[in-house]
C-alpha cells in the first residue's frame, strides 16, 4: 500500500491539475503524421523540389508584375473615367437644368475602353 501512495504523490493527474472550468486542449491532429524530413528521400528529389519552388516563385512574380504594371492601371483608368463621367453628369444635372442622356451604352463603354487603352 505504501508503494501506491508514493506513486500517487509523484504522478500528476491532468484532470486534477487543471482548475475547474478550464479547458484542456488536445494535441494537434498533425502530431501523429510523419515528419517532412524522410531519410529515404534522395538528394536529387530535393534539388528537383528547390527547382520547382524557384520556378513557382518566379511565375508568381511574373503574375504580380502583370497585375501591377498592366491590369491595375488599365482598370483604374477605365473605372476612373466612368466615375468622372458619372460625377460630371450628376454635377451638370444639379447645377444647370440639363439632362444628360447616354443614347448607346455599348458605344459609351467601347469609347471608354478605347480611351483608357489609348495611352498604354
Amino acid at each position: 500500500m505504501s508503494d501506491t501512495s508514493s506513486l500517487g504523490s509523484s504522478y500528476i493527474d491532468a484532470a486534477a491539475a487543471t482548475p475547474a472550468g478550464s479547458i484542456v486542449t488536445p494535441a494537434s491532429p498533425t502530431d501523429s503524421l510523419p515528419s517532412s524530413s524522410d531519410s529515404n528521400s534522395s538528394a536529387t528529389s530535393t534539388v528537383g523540389d528547390t527547382d520547382a519552388d524557384a520556378e513557382w516563385k518566379e511565375s508568381l512574380q511574373q503574375l504580380e508584375l502583370l497585375l501591377t504594371m498592366v491590369l491595375v492601371p488599365y482598370l483604374g483608368k477605365y473605372f476612373g473615367r466612368k466615375a468622372a463621367y458619372w460625377g460630371w453628369a450628376r454635377f451638370m444635372e444639379w447645377k444647370y437644368p440639363v439632362e444628360v442622356v447616354i443614347t448607346s451604352k455599348a458605344a459609351f463603354k467601347g469609347a471608354g475602353a478605347v480611351e483608357a487603352a489609348a495611352s498604354i
